[in-house]
């Protein structure tokens, strides 16, 4: 599996909404086999959807984290310098898969002994940039979400014991915290079980969005934004 070339073909997807097989042979310079076994995959992962000759965009699935890099930055930055304070060091921490939840890696560098446990596979090269000891679940990837998820990431949880979580979401309502994917919703769930504690790192823009599957209510942990939080989102 190449990353590589599934973030290029969704970058061209992005752009172009549809593209052909013939035009990702020439642009990847790679066989028309190894084109199909892409497009398989990203479709598996729901970010495509195959057509003939090629694919589109599937307009209807959740953001891919490349798309997501780029918005609400600022915030996230924000987020993610608010979230270090809570880390001491010699804790062993738990860093969900998302963008919001990466932001918080560049505040890491300076916190001594500590252990990144993690389901991102994006966060690798940021945690191996700062020296950070790093155990990354094992499971299915996910590359729209740069996730590793399903019962061997499950799995893999159980083995660590984790002091502070950090999850991401995709909304948050009074009834609580959601998720597109219900694989994604399982490893947020089995983490909040573990940790001893546990934020939830959500700009702004989530707030009063329901998402497919709720993993999670207000009162399992604590909400880190870069503004104010609604009424409607505050635990009593």
């Amino acid at each position: 599996m190449n990353v590589r070339r599934f973030d290029i073909i969704l970058k061209i997807l992005q752009t172009n909404k549809t593209i052909k097989v013939q035009e990702l042979m020439e642009k990847l310079n790679v066989s028309e086999a190894t084109i199909r076994r892409d497009l398989n995959t990203l479709e598996k992962n729901g970010k495509i959807k195959r057509v003939h000759g090629g694919a589109v965009l599937n307009l209807s699935n959740e953001e891919d984290i490349i798309s997501k890099k780029t918005i609400h930055s600022k915030a996230k930055e924000k987020i993610g310098k608010l979230a270090s304070q809570y880390i001491k060091d010699g804790n062993t921490i738990y860093l969900d898969a998302g963008t919001t939840t990466e932001a918080l890696i560049k505040f890491l560098e300076y916190k001594k002994n500590i252990k990144v446990v993690t389901n991102g596979i994006s966060h690798l090269e940021i945690l191996n940039r700062y020296g950070i000891e790093t155990y990354l679940l094992g499971g299915e990837a996910k590359f729209t979400t740069g996730a590793t998820v399903g019962i061997g990431a499950i799995h893999s949880l159980r083995t660590y014991n984790i002091d502070i979580a950090f999850i991401g979401t995709n909304g948050v309502t009074k009834e609580g915290y959601s998720t597109p994917d219900t694989k994604e919703a399982m490893i947020k769930s089995e983490v909040i079980n573990r940790a001893n504690q546990v934020y939830f790192l959500c700009d702004s823009s989530k707030f009063g969005k329901k998402s497919f599957v709720i993993f999670a209510s207000l009162e399992d942990g604590k909400l880190i934004t870069e503004g104010d939080i609604p009424n409607e989102l505050t635990v009593q």
